[in-house]
């Protein structure tokens, strides 16, 4: 069964949904800031154009099946905040990666763990997924401690797993199984 994705959600401050084309101007203020994408897999958009051939990339993917692109929208202004991907969906094994992105401005806020803990839910849910997995730029600090405070665990050290502008780095590898994922808004507060 192909990877499904999910009708739309709400956290306390955020509405998830599939992406359209429509949130793209409002993803060029996430996207297009270098500082938010230094360490994502793409470059940095410039105009509208690289948010189309992105937007392009993500419906080829999504329509494989093994693919969820989803929007995230702050319920306080009712725009796009950020970007949450379920990818390489493995049917056989139950299992996807994830991947994410938000906009500096909510730096620091809680709102990607809140986001990250209502996709988990999510997928080891409706979604019937019984592992996710995260590729991490060790120098990324930010991102595992978002991981880390959801209940994902560091499983090794890809070295020198990906290129970014022709320049070998490694990559974190971190785990979560659904029979380990607690779903409660205290489990944050304990870690």
């Amino acid at each position: 069964m192909p990877l499904i994705v999910p009708p739309p959600f709400e956290t306390p401050r955020l509405v998830v949904r599939a992406v359209d084309r429509d949130d793209l101007a409002g993803l060029m203020q996430v996207n297009g800031d270098a500082e938010v994408t230094r360490f994502l897999p793409y470059a940095t958009w410039l105009s509208i154009a690289d948010a189309n051939a992105w937007y392009e990339r993500m419906a080829k993917l999504q329509a494989t099946g093994t693919a969820a692109q989803l929007v995230l929208i702050g319920k306080a202004a009712g725009a796009p905040v950020g970007t949450f991907l379920l990818f390489k969906h493995d049917e056989g094994a139950r299992r996807a990666e994830v991947g994410y992105v938000l906009a500096r401005a909510h730096w620091g806020t809680g709102l990607m763990r809140e986001a990250l803990r209502a996709v988990a839910a999510q997928a080891f849910g409706p979604l019937g997924l019984r592992r996710l997995e995260a590729e991490v730029d060790p120098a990324n600090v930010a991102s595992t401690r978002v991981l880390e405070r959801v209940g994902f665990v560091r499983e090794g050290l890809l070295r020198q797993r990906w290129l970014r502008e022709q320049r070998p780095y490694d990559v974190a590898i971190y785990g979560l199984l659904g029979d380990e994922f607690e779903d409660t808004a205290t489990a944050d507060r304990s870690r």
